[in-house]
């Protein structure tokens, strides 16, 4: 019965990725139609047919997936330790220096094999 139950999920998510692609190509040859008309217009139509689409993608399986992998994200995203304003500065600072001796080294590099291949050219 499961079996059953899948491929009719499987074939409806063809159908409904189907739709999503005609939205998709609907919209952008829409807004080229009427490139003439206002811009807030057209992206008013842009966003609507965004979120149509959007809509059923999510009603797949995959877009399900994805939609539970976003909620996932934001509630891991809430767990993260931010660093404080001073280690933020502390580690810029660090950053900055370490780019200075790294750009100073190879600017004396560059200048030394410069001159060696210029005393050799003659």
């Amino acid at each position: 019965m499961s079996d059953k139950t899948s491929s009719e999920n499987s074939s409806l998510d063809w159908v409904k990725w189907i739709a999503v692609a005609a939205i998709a190509a609907g919209a952008i040859y829409t807004n080229s139609y009427f490139s003439t008309e206002s811009l807030l217009f057209r992206t008013i139509g842009i966003l609507l047919a965004t979120g149509a689409a959007g809509w059923i993608a999510a009603q797949t399986v995959k877009g399900r997936s994805f939609v539970n992998l976003c909620l996932e994200a934001r509630i891991e995203i809430r767990k993260v330790v931010w660093p404080t304003r001073q280690e933020t500065t502390q580690t810029t600072i660090v950053v900055l220096i370490v780019i200075f001796i790294v750009a100073t080294i190879l600017w004396l590099l560059d200048w030394g094999l410069n001159s060696a291949i210029s005393s050799l050219i003659g």
